[in-house]
């Protein structure tokens, strides 16, 4: 934090990168609740148009209440004091005898001054760090669970995130059945069966064919194997009666 003289910074303006010390002025007074007044009046923090500065010309103490309450505009009052090391100074604008507005506040830490923060810089600084050591810190445990996970293997050998990879692919697979779908595309079907024409009937069983007349017999044609193989035999002409389908004897 760098130190500055009283010429240096304008007052009212943000002066919380800044501080301001006097030594020879330490060497010379004691720093106590009487005289940390005359000692703030030599910083840039101070407003020279202030009410209390209208006391000090009139060689009234700058910080009696009595003559201050009486006035409107902008004043200082000492609001704390743990004497010698600390004293803090509040900067407010005054309305009335009951009425008054805080501006800013400033404290002396042993010998040194400055101008405190404002709550919510104080507030957003502290959540900024927080979120800064909180990302961090999980990105750190994602590093060291993907180290863990890479080498832990299931009962079948295969390394979890393999088995997770087999898990994903089976469920994007998975056809789901649709009710309504199903019951769709068996009313189309229905409708189809209904427009075609109706199928033919089964042939009929075969019925054996027995002896009509007296004397009679009827035989059954001899298979076209049958009929090779005869002809085979005989040079390649068919005996007459192998020739005809039915034969009829008497």
């Amino acid at each position: 934090m760098a130190m500055v003289t009283p010429a240096e910074a304008v007052p009212g303006t943000e002066m919380t990168s800044i501080s301001f010390r006097d030594q020879l002025w330490l060497s010379a007074y004691p720093l106590d609740r009487n005289l940390v007044f005359d000692y703030f009046a030599l910083s840039p923090f101070y407003d020279r148009t202030c009410n209390n500065e209208q006391l000090r010309m009139e060689s009234i103490h700058p910080l009696d209440m009595n003559h201050l309450s009486k006035k409107t505009g902008m004043e200082y009052i000492l609001q704390d004091a743990q004497e010698p090391h600390l004293f803090v100074i509040r900067k407010q604008k005054r309305e009335g005898p009951e009425k008054v507005s805080a501006q800013a506040a400033y404290y002396v830490l042993d010998g040194s001054i400055y101008q405190a923060p404002h709550l919510y810089n104080v507030i957003g600084s502290r959540v900024v760090r927080s979120l800064y050591h909180i990302t961090n810190a999980f990105a750190q445990a994602s590093t060291k669970l993907e180290k863990i996970g890479a080498g832990t293997e299931t009962e079948n050998g295969k390394p979890v995130s393999e088995v997770d990879a087999d898990v994903q692919l089976k469920k994007s697979t998975a056809k789901v059945v649709d009710v309504k779908e199903v019951l769709r595309v068996d009313s189309i079907l229905a409708g189809i069966m209904r427009k075609l024409p109706p199928a033919p009937p089964p042939p009929a069983p075969l019925v054996p064919v027995t002896n009509t007349v007296p004397g009679t017999e009827i035989t059954q044609a001899p298979a076209a194997s049958d009929v090779k193989q005869e002809q085979a035999s005989t040079g390649g002409k068919p005996e007459q009666g192998s020739a005809k389908r039915l034969k009829v004897e008497r």
